[in-house]
């Protein structure tokens, strides 16, 4: 399709196009590529099973029975490796983006299958789709990484280095046999990921959180912050969003908790939503907002944009890491001061991890009813700590009990959220701050998830129960929304479900 460097005299097609090669007695190659370097077709290359194979006849070895193999081996690497830079010496790579992504794909499997027969590797039909996707994908793509982002049983992809890779699927960690051809072809991957978000990775910037089109949250680590090679790390979205009807079936929660987070959600009760990494509290909060009436102008503030809200009315904002000169950082405080300006309805912050909480608890005492936010904890008491702790970070000099009162002022509900030790992710306490007694903050449980044992398989074994709390502290709120009989059935229903 490119025609050939240098022969601009030669008849071209309507379409600017070169004409068809003539026929010859070698395979005809693509129109898109150049011709096949002579290096490329006298190299000598070696069969899976180390025998040297003659150049001279251009077609395929026999075939081996068309089995994967469950690893891949050092031989295929070193294939793929000749196969590709032949590619990239025979291949017009300004012309190929012009091209649209499945164009170009064909293309490119037509030149891969041309070097594969010209080059006389013996290979089976299985073996050779396999190394045309991986190069279509290192070409166009993600490279390796395509396949694992395309599963959506993967929860996390955490690459170590060229040579290791681990993915977390139903809560456990395990280790894929996906590797990269050398460090170089992995940070060149993570610098075309951050690159579509306007960010960059390099020795002068080796830290960089990014995301991909579809929401997933992206951290890159590069040399010589990172020993081993750049360290990757993909906090994959499922392509189909989860509600509270699908954690009740997972068992996250239970049918009469998912009910109570239904009611906390709509009445614009001022929610955080604590736990520890990979608990879910991004996933937790994405299925709250689902319940935020669709008339509501609603503001996010976020790192990197993951919330997937589908109210019409939304306006996403991104923090932005500082230049090559170290101007120009807008941070998450930033954002959340502005965000007062934009005449907001609800705030939701992706995760408060700094002073920012301070602004924050701010609009939920000044007429922002219903914000959110997501905090790093392990249970709620120890939530209110850090909040204290970042408000002190933000350099106020307030006394604690002026602190204490302002967080009782503005926060309503704390849910927690925990990943369990086999891997399962439940919602193990939702509580309400109640006010304060003395210097002390007031908390009271609404449900707990106690653990009662675990099966044969070693998974945990356990209920959601009831406190005994018939009227909230919220109750008033509910029945200003007209949803008190639905909070009292709830309530019941928790409370009939423990006997």
């Amino acid at each position: 399709m490119f025609g050939k460097r240098g022969n601009e005299g030669v008849g071209k097609s309507a379409a600017g196009l070169a004409p068809p090669p003539a026929a010859t007695s070698t395979p005809a190659t693509p129109a898109m590529a150049r011709p096949l370097a002579p290096e490329v077709l006298a190299e000598p290359t070696r069969d899976p099973v180390g025998q040297r194979q003659p150049v001279s006849s251009p077609t395929l070895a026999p075939q081996a029975p068309a089995r994967r193999k469950p690893a891949r081996t050092e031989l295929y690497y070193d294939t793929k490796s000749q196969v590709f830079s032949a590619l990239i010496d025979t291949i017009d790579l300004s012309q190929l983006a012009k091209l649209d992504a499945e164009s170009a794909r064909e293309e490119i499997r037509d030149i891969v299958n041309d070097i594969i027969t010209i080059k006389n590797f013996a290979m089976s039909i299985s073996e050779q789709e396999e190394l045309l996707e991986d190069i279509c994908n290192d070409v166009l793509g993600y490279g390796p990484l395509e396949p694992l982002l395309a599963r959506d049983d993967i929860a996390d992809i955490m690459v170590n280095g060229a040579g290791q890779t681990f993915i977390e699927v139903g809560g456990k960690t395990i280790e894929s046999d996906i590797r990269f051809r050398d460090n170089a072809q992995l940070l060149s991957i993570c610098q075309r990921i951050v690159s579509q978000v306007g960010r960059r990775v390099d020795e002068s910037s080796p830290i960089c959180d990014a995301r991909l089109p579809d929401g997933s949250r992206v951290n890159v680590i590069a040399p010589p912050l990172a020993i081993d090679g750049p360290a990757l790390t993909i906090r994959k979205f499922k392509k189909d969003k989860l509600n509270l009807d699908q954690l009740v079936k997972f068992g996250a929660i239970s049918p009469e908790g998912a009910v109570l987070l239904q009611i906390i959600g709509r009445v614009r009760c001022n929610v955080v939503i604590s736990g520890g990494t990979g608990s879910g509290k991004t996933t937790l909060l994405n299925c709250l907002t689902r319940y935020i009436d669709l008339d509501e102008r609603v503001i996010t503030c976020e790192d990197t944009a993951e919330l997937q809200l589908q109210q019409p009315h939304v306006v996403r904002l991104e923090t932005r890491p500082p230049n090559i000169e170290g101007e120009g950082e807008i941070t998450m405080r930033d954002l959340v001061k502005n965000c007062l300006r934009m005449r907001p309805e609800r705030i939701i912050v992706g995760e408060v991890r700094g002073p920012e909480v301070f602004d924050l608890l701010q609009a939920m005492n000044t007429g922002h009813d219903g914000s959110m936010g997501t905090i790093h904890a392990n249970t709620p008491r120890e939530c209110l700590s850090r909040m204290e702790s970042m408000i002190a970070m933000g350099g106020y000099s307030l006394p604690a009990k002026t602190v204490r009162e302002i967080i009782t002022g503005s926060i309503d509900v704390i849910i927690q959220a925990a990943r369990l030790r086999d891997g399962s992710r439940r919602i193990t306490q939702i509580t309400e701050v109640v006010g304060m007694e003395g210097d002390v903050i007031v908390t009271q449980d609404l449900m707990r998830y106690e653990i009662e044992g675990e099966d044969a398989n070693g998974r945990l074994i356990g209920q959601h129960v009831s406190t005994g709390i018939a009227k909230p502290h919220f109750w008033d709120r509910a029945r200003y929304f007209n949803e008190e009989k639905r909070l009292a059935a709830a309530l019941d229903a928790m409370e009939r479900s423990k006997d």
